[in-house]
């Protein structure tokens, strides 16, 4: 998990993600894993860049999740997946008492270290998901913690439309990039 001053610091414009990164030259098991933890960073990035306090309060009914709520865990999702590629256990400690912005920027820090791990890998096999004991195989991460968050993504895309504050146009997630 990354959680230092430093990383909560930095600019804006130093955040991970803005764009997609070129895409490697080999298809490998941990290139494709990476390029999924990419896709899911490029998302995140926009679904939650320069979010309102109006935005953040948003809930579609009284049984779900509020944008700021999505965010924390989507947040949550991201030290699963970088906590893996650490292979580190998760635990369910206190809730950090930190700010959309550091959560935002925490968040797009797990998931490159994630994707650096990955696109490395020779094999992604040994990136179990850890609860106490149990060690859950990569194969999960995959149809759990990733698809989990990139579904969320989604949800904060739709919650921000309707509070009238759409993400950028010019943001093209075929391309993973953002035209001029």
């Amino acid at each position: 998990m990354v959680g230092n001053s430093v990383l909560f610091a930095q600019s804006k414009k130093e955040l991970p993600y803005y764009e997609v990164p070129e895409y490697s030259k080999e298809f490998t098991a941990g290139t494709m894993a990476a390029r999924m933890v990419d896709a899911l960073g490029f998302r995140f990035y926009w679904a939650s860049k320069d979010l309102t306090e109006k935005d953040l309060a948003y809930k579609l009914n009284s049984d779900g999740r509020s944008t700021a709520e999505t965010i924390d865990h989507i947040y949550d999702l991201s030290k699963i997946i970088v906590n893996s590629t650490l292979k580190k256990a998760n635990s369910r400690g206190e809730k950090e008492e930190v700010t959309y912005e550091e959560k935002r920027a925490a968040t797009l820090k797990n998931l490159k270290i994630a994707a650096d791990i990955l696109r490395q890998s020779d094999d992604i096999s040994e990136y179990n998901i850890i609860f106490g004991d149990q060690k859950i195989p990569f194969w999960n991460q995959v149809n759990g913690p990733i698809a989990d968050a990139i579904w969320h993504c989604g949800q904060l895309a739709v919650y921000r439309r309707v509070t009238g504050n759409p993400i950028n146009p010019k943001v093209n997630h075929f391309t993973g990039k953002v035209s001029n």
